[in-house]
């Protein structure tokens, strides 16, 4: 028997978007609803709104409301999922369990991708991606977020990924899978607060317009899945390297304490990382966060110029 209830909802923008072939790019819902506070997640998730539609392209904020699975909010919406606390974070997972329950949902980076591939949207902006977090050789925690690029054709736009995680295991996993990591200005992998890994890139882009030609060849040619493009924090607003390093030493030491661990360790780690640094690290993820919206709706439009 065959189950065909399944449906997205759109924004009316959106749609609109889609149905004339303009460019839309892609949000996840976990930063909003797992990330920051009320109101300040609202307030920054307007502003990368309205930052993807000054760059020349229309946003879809990704989102599962009662069931339901939104792709794009209107203002009110998005206020209201802003405001809500029965929400669960959802890879692909727990995708199932939530639709079927009607519960509320939060979209990771794997999860918004599943849902911008189905929608047909090429491009995503994120703050940064999961990987392969600390002390994996014993625990084992790698996020799902790897897994995805090799089944969703989607190019994500990140400041590398999360500064709590084992960045050299992560790029190891994405070079085993296959998956390119294009440096955006920068043969450097960015460490999310700060701008520099120490750890080489074998690829990168000097502007959207080039990063809109490899993309379009890959997926022209059919070699190309999905994508990480590694964006750099804009230097007005990176942290002190060894300031931001020591900080997550002690947040990850109390997690560890707590024993807390799974999809509970990360929005745990950024909410104790915030408390610790006075809110500088929540800042720079704001920064990091407009700064990687801009550069994919620049890169989004610049690729529906070059698509027949």
């Amino acid at each position: 028997m065959m189950i065909s209830d399944f449906s997205l909802h759109f924004a009316p923008e959106v749609q609109q978007a889609l149905n004339d072939n303009r460019p839309v790019v892609a949000l996840e819902s976990t930063i909003i609803s797992h990330g920051m506070p009320f109101p300040h997640n609202l307030q920054v998730a307007l502003e990368v709104e309205q930052t993807i539609r000054d760059n020349g392209a229309v946003p879809a904020t990704i989102a599962i409301l009662d069931g339901q699975v939104h792709v794009g909010l209107q203002d009110e919406k998005l206020r209201a999922f802003a405001e809500l606390s029965d929400v669960v974070k959802c890879s692909r997972r727990d995708l199932g369990f939530v639709l079927a329950k009607r519960h509320n949902g939060a979209t990771t980076v794997a999860a918004t991708m599943i849902f911008a591939h189905r929608a047909g949207i090429r491009f995503f902006a994120t703050g940064g991606i999961g990987g392969v977090h600390r002390g994996a050789e014993s625990s084992w925690d790698v996020s799902a977020d790897l897994q995805e690029f090799n089944a969703s054709h989607v190019a994500v736009f990140s400041a590398g990924a999360k500064a709590i995680l084992d960045l050299p295991k992560t790029l190891e996993v994405l070079e085993t899978s296959g998956v390119p990591v294009i440096g955006f200005k920068t043969l450097e992998f960015p460490a999310f607060y700060t701008r520099s890994s120490g750890l080489p890139l074998q690829m990168s882009a000097e502007s959207p317009k080039d990063l809109a030609a490899i993309l379009y060849h890959g997926w022209s040619a059919e070699v190309l899945k999905g994508c990480l493009i590694a964006n750099p924090i804009p230097q007005a607003h990176a942290l002190d390297a060894a300031t931001i390093e020591a900080a997550i030493e002690r947040t990850i030491a109390q997690a560890n304490q707590e024993g807390v661990q799974g999809k509970e360790l990360t929005p745990f780690l950024l909410k104790h990382l915030n408390a610790i640094t006075a809110g500088s690290s929540q800042q720079a993820n704001r920064a990091l966060v407009l700064n990687n919206a801009a550069v994919a709706a620049q890169t989004a439009s610049a690729y529906h110029s070059l698509v027949p």
